[in-house]
Formats: structure tokens, C-alpha cells, sequence
């Protein structure tokens, strides 16, 4: 498959932009039963249309083409994301086996892209407790080729600690003071600090490996050949290997068994120890490991899914909300170290919950799947 890299299309950030370039950039690609059919349908026959769809957490737009062969625009605008990394690392990814989505052309200037498309069909509205292990188990061995990715690469910075407290000051800040109007305290934030040093630490101590940094079924889809594709991963970083079983297993959009979640977490382990992924330990210090990360990445969600509202006017993140608060609870329950920040959550976050229009208990949030 060739890749053409240029620079060279109109300078406009926008959705004419990309479509005028899109016309100019188009590949060749086989179709059934033909080695190179030529898949662009412009001039005397058709006109290049670009169809937008719905978009995501970002800023990155989709557009659909009506193209012979599935082929996805997107405008990605360079002072909010970064498109060499993401071509950088979708590369090295398709070089290890990971099925993320063909690049056909790239403007790194303007921000402009053409992806093999996917189709529309996310993991997540196929999730039952009928199809679960499947999937899962099929999502399980895309995971298993990221982490074994050789990350001494330049590809994939280090998610070291100063990242990782960035993330959780998101809570406070998005979270607690502006979505729930709480006002904090120099006490507030000494039990914040001491209970995000402790959760640093426990990512630090793991296993470090490639992490997607986002694997969770809205960001994995079904194939037209039934193989599981992956999209979404521009921010990989080398970091613990718990954090993308976490984004999997507790998903902030679906919520399983606490029983069924351990299991295919230590099963997981256990299948790492046998590919010389990871070391021995115990099944007490993997769940650690996954409850401690799992307990990080939800305090950063809080803080995002109030920014993507507040900020960015993304309302329906806020209907998860719940589910997330359930998970931080619960992952808090069995360690004792965190006692001061679990008292600290309950008698500080829980009162005002009830008072916003989104709520709803949160003690039952995952259960009406």
C-alpha cells in the first residue's frame, strides 16, 4: 500500500479545505475481484462528497466519502492534535500486528487525513453477557500485541509522574470546584496530594509496557472480517501495563461483575507470565495494581467528562458520571491506606451529588445494561 505524504494542499483548516484535497489525494486501491480499481468517483461520473459523522471526545472531524472502497476523511486541526504522532504510531502499530485503520494520505500542515474506514459498528453496542468473553478475549489478543510492542522507541513518551498528577489535578479542578462548585481547602488538597503520590507510585512499580491509553469498547471496532480494529490511539505512551486492562475491563460505559472482572484480570497476568511479558506476583499485588490504577484513571475521567461539558459543551458524557463515581467508590473500599481519601470523598463529594440535574444513585449505576 503506498502513502502519499504532502504538504502541498490549500491553505484552509476547514471542511472545503480538506475536501478540495481530498480530491487531489484520493489512492488507488483493490477492490473485490480487481487488483487496482481506481476507488475515487469524481469528474463526469460522481461528485466527491463528504459525508460529516458524529465526533469525538477531541477535536478531530470525521467525514465519510463516497468512495467504491470504504475510505474515511478527517480534519484534524494542528493547534489541537497532533497528527505525526498519530501517523507515527498507527505505523508502528500496523508493523506489530495491531489493526488500526490504513493511512492513504496525510497533510501534517493543515491537519488533514485519509483513513481506511471502519465502518460504524463499535464494540460496545454488541457487548452482552452472552458475547462478552468473546469479544473481550478477542480484544484481549489485540492488547497483547500492543504491550508487546518494543517501546525504546522515540514513538511513545514516558507516562512518568508529572503526567500522571496532571491528569488527576483535572478533578479537582473540572470536577470538584467548577461542575460541583466546592470550594477547596489547604486540608482538601493535602489529602488529595497524599493519596495521588500513593497512586503514582503503584503505576510506576508495574510492569511498564505500551499503552493505548484509551482501550475501551468505544474505541475498538468489529471489522467486516470479524477482527477486532483498533482507533483512538494517538496518545499512546509506555506506561503499567494495568492501565489499558482497566480502560477495558471497567469500562466508564458498560460495567461488569466484580467476580468475572478479576478473573480475566489475573487470567490476563497469568497468559503475560507465559509470553515473558511480565513477572510473577501474587494475585493480591495484580489487583492492587489494577484497583490502584483503575482508581487513577477514574479520578482523571471525573475531571474530563466535567471539562468536555463545561468547556466543550459535550453534555452526554455527563450521564456517566455515575458509573464512574460507583467504580472510584468501590476501588477505594479494600485498601486501607486510601481510608483518609475515602472518608474524604464521602463527606465532601457525596452530599452535593443529589443537587445536580445529571444524577442519578450512583450505587446502581451499570446495572440497567
Amino acid at each position: 500500500m503506498t502513502h502519499l505524504f504532502s504538504n502541498s494542499s490549500p491553505n484552509m483548516s476547514d471542511s472545503a479545505g480538506l475536501h478540495e484535497w481530498a480530491e487531489n489525494f484520493l489512492p488507488i486501491l483493490p477492490t473485490s475481484g480487481q487488483d487496482s480499481a481506481v476507488i475515487k468517483q469524481t469528474g463526469h461520473e460522481h461528485k466527491l462528497m463528504l459525508t460529516p459523522l458524529n465526533g469525538d471526545a477531541g477535536f478531530r472531524q470525521y467525514f465519510r466519502l463516497n468512495t467504491k472502497s470504504p475510505v474515511m476523511a478527517v480534519l484534524a486541526p494542528p493547534e489541537h492534535e497532533n497528527t505525526s504522532a498519530f501517523v507515527d504510531i498507527s505505523l508502528c502499530f500496523q508493523e506489530n500486528g495491531v489493526h488500526t485503520p490504513a493511512i492513504y494520505a496525510v497533510n501534517y500542515e493543515q491537519g488533514f487525513l485519509l483513513l481506511e474506514d471502519f465502518g460504524d459498528q463499535l464494540l460496545l453496542p454488541l457487548l452482552s453477557f452472552d458475547s462478552v468473553d468473546k469479544f473481550y478475549g478477542e480484544a484481549e489478543k489485540e492488547l497483547v500485541r500492543i504491550q508487546q510492542i518494543n517501546h525504546n522507541s522515540d514513538i511513545f513518551p514516558h507516562y512518568d509522574s508529572e503526567r500522571l498528577f496532571d491528569e488527576m489535578a483535572l478533578f479537582p479542578q473540572w470536577f470538584v470546584e467548577q461542575l460541583l462548585g466546592i470550594e477547596l481547602k489547604p486540608n482538601d488538597s493535602r489529602i488529595l496530594d497524599e493519596a495521588f503520590s500513593l497512586l503514582v507510585e503503584n503505576a510506576l512499580e508495574q510492569q511498564q509496557v505500551v499503552v493505548h491509553r484509551d482501550y475501551h469498547a468505544r474505541n475498538l471496532m468489529l471489522r467486516s472480517d470479524n477482527t477486532i480494529g483498533v482507533i483512538d490511539f494517538q496518545d499512546a505512551v509506555v506506561g503499567p501495563f494495568s492501565y489499558d486492562l482497566v480502560s477495558l475491563l471497567r469500562d466508564c460505559y458498560i460495567r461488569w461483575p466484580a467476580d468475572y472482572v478479576r478473573q480475566r484480570v489475573l487470567n490476563y497476568y497469568r497468559h503475560g507470565i507465559t509470553l515473558d511479558m511480565f513477572p510473577h506476583a501474587d494475585d493480591t499485588k495484580v489487583m492492587r495494581w489494577f484497583d490502584l490504577m483503575g482508581l487513577q484513571r477514574h479520578i482523571k475521567v471525573l475531571g474530563i467528562f466535567a471539562r468536555l461539558w463545561l468547556r466543550d459543551g459535550k453534555r452526554g458524557y455527563l450521564n456517566d458520571l455515575p458509573l464512574v463515581i460507583r467504580y472510584t467508590l468501590e476501588q477505594l473500599q479494600p485498601y486501607p491506606e486510601l481510608q483518609i481519601f475515602k472518608d474524604w470523598f464521602e463527606h465532601k463529594i457525596l452530599p452535593e451529588l443529589p443537587q445536580q440535574n445529571w444524577y442519578r444513585p450512583w450505587q446502581s449505576a451499570g446495572e440497567d445494561q
